[in-house]
């Protein structure tokens, strides 16, 4: 029967197993000779315990997302330490909960975080030392952490408190295009076997970011366990991210974009007249003396609102501080002046 292996097939088989996956058996033509060392086949462990729940492309998805809320954290902490800030991705994988603990030390500044709508918690944890570097130069130091790794103060706390909150803020930025989430801060841990936010064996993204402030070094990592962002992870692609990039220009935004520069403050100044003065006749100026201006009290006064003069008006009296009523509205050269 064709089915049957003939005596030589068999013992090339037993010879592949006791040498390994380096022979081969072409049914028909007797035993194969082995390959040689170098071509031996590529042979990838799977563990069946810790089944890769993100494809490549969501986790390229991730490193795009964080790396533009690099680039947010780093101008949001330079602006309150007052000097060179630097955020970058350092990498970007999946792991076992309990290996991602296992990695942090204790003490540290573990932040657990609640991201409505989403179920469940993430975790931001920031390395005592660049959180002390940090918080020695809000407190007008030069930014030196202490050289034994300690816990926080109150005081400390609650000044670390409010820089993670800031730091929420721009991650809430940074996802904006895949989902709106209003991240939390819940509670605050020192020690990382408290924070069993998931068993030990769920699969999350673990995002390690290094920070660089002053001439200080040190990481911080951030913690999504599949559970939390499972509701959005088709999403996770590249077409979904840059498409969301376009929604900026939408009518909300626009809005929201109008009444930012609302608030935006201008200087405003009124031009009551010219003189010319001889730097002879300025230097003897004295308190009391009388300079003629070029303008009349019948003719009203240019009104410059940053550089180019915008209105006219007269001048006068609002109770008891001065004023300027406005006469017309100058339009010449508008569309070169926004």
């Amino acid at each position: 029967m064709s089915d049957i292996l003939s005596q030589a097939e068999i013992d090339a088989l037993l010879s592949a197993l006791s040498d390994g996956p380096q022979a081969q058996v072409d049914k028909g033509s007797g035993p194969a000779k082995g390959k040689g060392k170098d071509d031996r086949l590529n042979i990838k462990v799977y563990d069946f315990r810790r089944p890769n729940k993100f494809s490549k492309e969501q986790l390229h998805t991730i490193q795009a997302i964080h790396e533009n809320f690099s680039r947010l954290v780093s101008t949001y902490l330079a602006a309150h330490v007052r000097t060179v800030v630097q955020v970058t991705v350092n990498s970007v994988e999946q792991l076992t909960y309990d290996e991602v603990v296992n990695t942090i030390p204790n003490p540290t500044i573990m932040n657990i975080i609640t991201v409505a709508p989403l179920e469940g918690n993430i975790i931001l944890d920031i390395k005592p030392s660049i959180a002390f570097t940090i918080i020695d130069r809000l407190f007008g130091g030069p930014g030196d952490a202490p050289e034994k790794v300690r816990g926080l103060t109150d005081i400390e706390r609650t000044v670390m408190e409010r820089i993670v909150n800031g730091i929420l803020e721009h991650f809430a930025e940074a996802w904006e295009n895949i989902i709106q989430v209003d991240p939390k801060l819940e509670m605050m841990e020192s020690n990382p076997q408290f924070a069993q936010i998931v068993s030990p064996t769920e699969m999350v993204v673990m995002v390690t970011l290094e920070m660089k402030v002053g001439d200080k070094q040190g990481m911080m990592t951030i913690c999504i366990p599949y559970i939390v962002i499972e509701p959005i992870v088709n999403k996770l692609n590249a077409h979904f991210w840059y498409s969301g990039l376009g929604k900026k220009s939408t009518a909300e935004h626009l809005e929201v974009l109008r009444k930012n520069i609302e608030k935006a403050k201008i200087p405003m100044s009124v031009i009551l007249g010219h003189a010319e003065l001889t730097v002879a006749e300025l230097l003897d100026l004295q308190i009391g003396d009388v300079v003629q201006l070029d303008s009349s009290v019948n003719k009203p006064l240019s009104v410059v609102v940053g550089s180019k003069t915008k209105f006219m008006g007269r001048p006068g009296l609002v109770g008891s501080r001065m004023g300027m009523q406005i006469t017309g509205v100058v339009k010449e050269g508008d569309d070169t002046n926004e």
